[in-house]
């Protein structure tokens, strides 16, 4: 696979790399899925930027991933998030997520992360959201502290803004930020956070590139299960799912050209939007697996690219 660099001094990962979230988090119906088998493949194709977060599960994901790299810690580029937390009792989507930025508690957490890992260090620690509660410094220099201490090499953040993004960059180089982007989710290119990444050195890393699989054409809200969170989010409701179906009809029209499936059209615009981009698209299958990163090879052309730009905006709110 073509490689990306994770920001000006960061390491040198394959375009395209692998969340791991929906190994236990969100997504329905898990049963039968092998992740040891998954993440594996993943490293084969050269998705060598692995992703996860001790909230996903709570803490099975990482434990999963842990295992799965298990002799291969060499071959990856390890990323993992600290800063939230789920509060009550249940199952996870019967349980609130709430926001921990205290440097207490990332000093903890990176702990943590490391022992269910199984690993000395990570290579990207990041805050999974900032605290509103706790000053941005407060919580960068619990991360810096973090790389300080060896424990990991880079420190990155999710959902920020530019202003938030400057804050930080002042207490500590900021190797990457994750955000959502996909074709019908612009928000960094519209608020300037992709432009700041842009100019500064630091990776944009997308969750969601696929927008939460409704980009590949294949998902029929009528399927999911009722354990995945998809049911409850606006745009997955009947009648934001239906007027949002011709977002993938466009996306299908381009796919024609390239004898692509819709999905490889929609990571490769993710792509397009620069060198310094490396999307994150998860699976729970080999096969889909396969079909994601031989979008690397999809080159749109600046017709495509345009056509691709005017789609319209999604109907309903990401959450």
């Amino acid at each position: 696979m073509r490689t990306r660099h994770l920001g000006c001094d960061g390491p040198e990962v394959g375009a395209i790399g692998y969340g791991a979230m929906g190994l236990s988090w969100a997504y329905g119906n898990r049963e039968g899925t092998d992740p040891d088998a998954v993440i594996g493949r993943a490293i084969d194709l050269g998705s060598t930027l692995i992703d996860t977060a001790d909230v996903y599960g709570p803490f099975h994901n990482e434990i999963l991933v842990g295992h799965a790299i298990k002799g291969r810690r060499d071959e990856i580029t390890l990323a993992t998030k600290c800063g939230l937390v789920l509060d009550g009792v249940g199952g996870s989507d019967s349980r609130t997520i709430t926001r921990d930025g205290r440097p207490e508690h990332i000093r903890a957490a990176i702990d943590g992360s490391l022992r269910r890992l199984e690993v000395d260090d990570v290579d990207l620690y990041y805050l999974h959201r900032p605290d509103p509660d706790v000053p941005l410094e407060e919580s960068v220099g619990a991360l810096k502290e973090v790389v300080e201490q060896g424990k990991a090499k880079h420190i990155g953040l999710s959902e920020v803004s530019v202003d938030e993004l400057e804050r930080a960059h002042a207490v500590h180089p900021v190797s990457a930020v994750q955000s959502e982007l996909s074709l019908w989710t612009r928000d960094p290119v519209d608020n300037g956070v992709l432009a700041f990444c842009a100019v500064h050195g630091i990776a944009f890393v997308p969750f969601s590139p696929l927008g939460r699989g409704f980009l590949t054409g294949r998902l029929d809200r009528e399927a999911l299960e009722d354990d995945d969170a998809r049911r409850g989010w606006p745009r997955f409701q009947q009648k934001a799912f239906a007027a949002n179906q011709r977002i993938v009809d466009a996306v299908r029209r381009v796919a024609a050209r390239h004898d692509a499936a819709p999905g490889q059209i929609a990571l490769a615009w993710v792509l397009a939007q620069g060198a310094f981009v490396v999307p994150i698209p998860g699976t729970k299958r080999i096969p889909y697996l396969e079909e994601n990163v031989a979008a690397v090879d999809v080159l749109l052309s600046s017709d495509d690219l345009h056509e691709l730009d005017s789609l319209p905006a999604a109907v309903g709110a990401r959450y």
